[in-house]
């Protein structure tokens, strides 16, 4: 029987990410999807693309970029979503869908996803209208399931929330106590619910009208093990690990603190105000700066804790990925909020480095950071 897959999202990262995976996983003959796209908001200025997504056509996602320096394009007809439901006018359908077919739920609700009002944790939560939230949403669903016969599910959060996963089922569970459900099922999410802790990783640069998206070839989807948990399908960019910290640290340490040091490098030199990630590297010598930090500063890093290999790798990744000629990813937009992105990005890698045996000097790194402390 084939695992259907219930999408909170219409984003067009998760077109470029969980539907192509889904997708190239039925190309290669796996029995999972086909997936219902669930548009959460009720924004009326998606409705186009809720009514795409049923297309049996598929929708077009391009990759775009460099793979080991070389420039790489290919197109694929994405045809794992058979249907688009809205969560305001089709609710009836989706509380049926849930209740008797979904076995495995996706959801990519953006950062502040998991955003409940007070008012919305109340019995009334579970009176049978469309509650407000994603949370909320779902542990009405929930609910309707448990009371359909309550079989177990799946859910793989997408959002970029740290333990997103348990972060998720706390928000579920408080619903379910403050909405007066019964313990029983409140236990049931408890045993029943596999909230896993994911993290993603693709750059999706443009959508194409009403569905398809324009995205880099890299891809991660990785998976954090849990009791009872079961890849629903195999592809080369979804991993099982038991540790998501080693992605974390990578993403956050070499992608993210690369784009904070050009950042801070576009900021104090008064630089183009459109340049983008590309363009700057463009400069010779911006980029033989960019090259010292991660070769004398971030990889000596990773050294002191056993990862030396691992780092030097994904730096060259990285580069491909900073290098992508179809990409325009402007340095103004990385520069937003910058003072706390070197806290995270510079401070913690500082932090997680200090004292060990072999600790690299970090003039450039320290010095970024020492100059957003003085203010």
């Amino acid at each position: 029987m084939s695992v259907r897959i219930v999408q909170f999202g219409t984003s067009r990262f998760l077109q470029a990410h969980a539907d192509l995976f889904v997708h190239e996983a039925r190309e290669a003959g796996q029995d999972i999807g086909p997936i219902a796209v669930i548009q959460a908001s009720g924004s009326a200025d998606r409705a186009g693309r809720v009514a795409a997504f049923g297309r049996p056509e598929g929708f077009p996602v391009c990759i775009r970029g460099l793979v080991d320096g070389m420039p790489s394009e290919r197109d694929v007809a994405v045809r794992s979503v058979d249907r688009g439901l809205s969560a305001i006018a089709d609710w009836q359908e989706i509380k049926a869908l849930f209740a008797a077919e979904a076995q495995l739920v996706i959801s990519n609700m953006g950062d502040s996803g998991y955003r409940v009002e007070p008012q919305e944790a109340t019995p009334a939560l579970l009176a049978g209208s469309v509650p407000a939230s994603f949370p909320g949403k779902l542990t009405a669903l929930l609910h309707h399931r448990w009371t359909a016969g309550g079989t177990p599910l799946t859910v793989l959060p997408c959002e970029l929330i740290n333990r997103n996963g348990e972060v998720l089922a706390a928000e579920i569970r408080r619903l379910a106590v403050a909405s007066g459900a019964p313990a029983a099922f409140v236990a049931w999410i408890d045993t029943s619910v596999i909230f896993a802790n994911t993290l993603v990783d693709r750059i999706v640069s443009e959508p194409i009208e009403p569905v398809g998206a324009v995205a880099e070839p890299y891809a991660l989807w990785a998976i954090e093990r849990r009791p009872g948990l079961e890849l629903p399908f195999s592809h080369p960019s979804v991993v099982l690990t038991d540790d998501l910290e080693p992605f974390e640290r990578l993403k956050l340490h070499i992608l993210n603190l690369g784009h904070t040091v050009l950042a801070e490098t576009w900021s104090r030199e008064g630089r183009p105000a459109g340049e983008t990630v590309r363009e700057i590297l463009g400069d010779e010598a911006v980029r033989e700066r960019l090259d010292a930090v991660y070769a004398d500063e971030v990889v000596p890093g990773f050294a002191t804790h056993g990862r030396a290999e691992e780092a030097r790798a994904y730096v060259e990744v990285t580069l491909d990925r900073f290098r992508n000629p179809f990409l325009d990813h402007r340095i103004a937009d990385i520069a937003q909020n910058h003072g706390v992105k070197v806290e995270r990005r510079i401070g913690a890698f500082l932090d997680w480095i200090a004292g060990r045996p072999g600790a690299p000097a970090t003039p450039v790194l320290a010095a970024i950071l020492a100059r957003h402390k003085a203010g």
